[in-house]
């Protein structure tokens, strides 16, 4: 706490989401690392509402030195908080990191992108064999997700090894219309879907995870470490309040958010398409904030067992790791 005011401020600093998911508008130089969600939040929270200072709350967001490795920053001192998805936070948890969420702010829908107008690809079976975009390449996480759906739609004989593997970083429309790639993932639906129409693919769409067998990961959840939790219990309390009230504000006022965030990336500056992409990524992220921050412990059990069973994690480290050490609804009922 500060002892510069009569009420406690309690310095928390926020990380922008690491950069497994920073995506629309890239071109826009006043969105701070190209994230419409985290810019809608803090403009309503600081900038206009001044919920932060409401709370008591000091916040100053930054972008990481390693975004991947933001648990290193909070030890050192350099972060308090990042923005991670349950996927990496399970993943991270077997690897014996010390990662602990405690607050999920962001729910969507998202999977794996294709372009349904050339024909080759119509359900999830038809994916056996073809050639992936994913970030991680040419680790397992790819193939992972494709071959899972691929089951899950009967198809019970593809090779994992048919798949190829293409590294198109977070560029997953460009990556398809390159000729590159036949599908990417992953993706979120608020994001690639109106970027990829604004860009002239002919019929963008995706496969579900939540509706072909893959846990559903597509979430942003907030984590620190279990020593910075503990130090900052209170804190991070009012930091789970404040982010609830900004999403009854954008929920209940949506036109008013729109006016924030289309001011603050100065949306009338940019060129035609940027706009197209900025107008339909607001529109298609806003129900995307919920009301409830808990998640359960079936969600990370499930999604562990999924992670062991399609070697992502060690067997022996999946099943040790326990969900009480990694996930926490202390500050987020």
């Amino acid at each position: 706490p500060s002892s510069s005011s009569s009420q406690p401020r309690w310095p928390v600093k926020n990380v922008q989401k690491l950069k497994r998911h920073a995506k629309i508008s890239r071109n826009c130089d006043s969105v701070w690392n190209g994230s419409s969600i985290q810019t809608t939040y803090l403009w309503l929270w600081q900038k206009k509402h001044g919920i932060f200072e409401e709370f008591g709350l000091l916040v100053e967001l930054i972008e990481p030195a390693d975004h991947w490795e933001a648990e290193e920053e909070i030890i050192a001192g350099k972060l308090d908080v990042a923005v991670t998805e349950p996927l990496h936070l399970a993943q991270d948890a077997a690897k014996n990191k010390p990662v602990l969420g405690f607050s999920r702010f962001l729910h969507t829908d998202g999977g794996v992108l294709y372009d349904a107008a050339d024909g080759k690809i119509q359900r999830p079976a038809d994916m056996c064999g073809k050639t992936i975009s994913y970030p991680g390449s040419p680790g397992p996480g790819g193939p992972a997700i494709v071959n899972t759906m691929v089951l899950a739609d009967g198809k019970t004989d593809c090779d994992l090894n048919s798949y190829g593997k293409y590294n198109g970083s977070f560029f997953h429309t460009d990556a398809l219309q390159s000729g590159k790639a036949d599908v990417a993932t992953l993706v979120f639906w608020n994001f690639e879907i109106p970027e990829a129409k604004a860009k002239g693919m002919k019929d963008p769409r995706f496969f579900s995870l939540k509706e072909w067998g893959v846990p559903d990961f597509c979430q942003l959840v907030l984590m620190t470490t279990p020593d910075r939790f503990q130090e900052l219990k209170p804190a991070l309390r009012k930091l789970v309040l404040a982010m609830r009230k900004a999403t009854g504000l954008i929920h209940q006022r949506p036109e008013l958010a729109k006016e924030y965030y289309y001011d603050y990336v100065k949306k009338e500056e940019a060129d035609e398409t940027q706009q197209a992409i900025i107008d339909a990524t607001f529109k298609a992220t806003l129900p995307a904030f919920p009301n409830d921050n808990n998640m359960s412990a079936e969600y990370y059990d499930r999604l562990m067992a999924w992670l062991v069973d399609t070697n992502q994690v060690d067997s022996e480290a999946g099943t040790q790791t326990t969900v009480g050490t990694y996930w926490t609804n202390e500050v987020s009922w």
